[in-house]
C-alpha cells in the first residue's frame, strides 16, 4: 500500500484598504503561492481584509485554527494606518511592546537621531513572537504561533519568505503536468475530463482557457502528490485529446 503523502496546509491574509480599493495591485499572493508550492506547502485559502482591527482579528483567528500556517502581508509600517501588529496582539490575547531586538535591527538602517516615534512603531511586536528578518530595510516582521506577519512591499515579502522558509515544516511536493489542448473547445472534452477527475479524487484536474493571438488556447493541468497517479491521468487525458483533435480533421 502506498503511504499517504504528508500534507501541510497554509493560508494567506492580505491586509490593506489600498488593495481593496484597487489603488495597489497585489503581487504578494502569487509570490506566496509560488513559495508554498516550491517547498511543499498547500496554499488552501486567501483572504483580503481592510485596515480594520476587528476584520483582521476575525480573519486571522479563523485561518490559524484551520491551517498549519498563515502568512499575512501589510500594515506593519510606521504610519497610523499600520495596525496589523496591534491586531495580532489582540487576536492572540497578548500585550504589544517595543522589542529591543527590533530596535537593534532598525538602527542598522536608521541613524539613532532619525529613529523617531513613528519609526519606532515598526519595533512594536506582540509579546512572545519571534522576529522575521528583512534584508531589504531591516524592519522586521514577526512569527507568533503559526502566523507569520510580513510587510506589504513585495521585495520585503520575498526577503521575509526566504528567512522563514528553512524554519517551516513542509509536506510532499505537488507534481504538476500540463497537457496542451490547443484550440479544442472545452465543451468537447468536458465530460471525459470530469470522468477522469471523478475516478481520481486524490488529484486536482483543471481546464484553463486563454486567448493566444486572438484565438482560444486551452490547457489541462493535473496536480497531485503521487507521481504514478499523475502520469496515469495524463496518459488517459492525452489519449482522448488526441482522438478529439483527429475527429475534427
Amino acid at each position: 500500500m502506498t503511504q499517504a503523502a504528508t500534507i501541510v496546509t497554509a493560508a494567506a491574509l492580505v491586509i490593506g484598504d489600498e488593495i481593496l480599493s484597487g489603488r495597489t495591485k497585489d503581487k504578494n499572493i502569487g509570490a506566496i503561492a509560488d513559495f508554498c508550492t516550491n517547498i511543499g506547502l498547500d496554499l488552501r485559502e486567501v483572504r483580503i481584509v481592510p485596515d480594520v482591527t476587528e476584520a483582521i482579528v476575525a480573519a486571522v483567528n479563523a485561518l490559524r485554527t484551520r491551517y498549519d500556517y498563515v502568512f499575512t502581508t501589510g500594515g506593519i509600517g510606521p504610519t497610523h494606518d499600520d495596525i496589523t501588529a496591534d491586531a495580532m496582539a489582540a487576536a492572540f490575547g497578548v500585550e504589544i511592546y517595543e522589542d529591543p531586538r527590533a530596535i537593534e535591527l532598525l538602527l542598522q538602517f536608521i541613524k539613532p537621531e532619525n529613529l523617531n516615534e513613528a519609526r519606532r512603531r515598526m519595533a512594536r511586536i506582540p509579546r512572545g513572537a519571534d522576529l522575521v528578518m528583512n534584508r531589504v530595510s531591516k524592519a522586521p516582521g514577526f512569527w507568533i504561533e503559526n502566523v507569520i506577519v510580513m510587510a506589504g512591499v513585495p521585495s520585503v515579502v520575498q526577503a521575509m519568505l526566504e528567512d522563514v522558509g528553512p524554519r517551516l515544516s513542509t509536506g510532499a511536493l505537488t507534481i504538476a503536468e500540463t497537457i496542451e489542448v490547443g484550440n479544442l473547445p472545452e465543451g468537447t472534452y468536458a465530460a471525459e475530463l470530469a470522468a477522469v477527475a471523478i475516478s481520481n479524487p486524490a488529484l486536482s484536474i483543471g481546464s484553463y482557457p486563454s486567448v493566444v493571438d486572438g484565438k482560444f488556447h486551452n490547457q489541462i493541468v493535473v496536480r497531485g502528490k503521487d507521481g504514478a497517479l499523475v502520469a496515469e491521468a495524463v496518459a488517459v487525458i492525452s489519449t482522448f485529446v488526441s482522438r478529439l483533435h483527429a475527429e475534427r480533421v
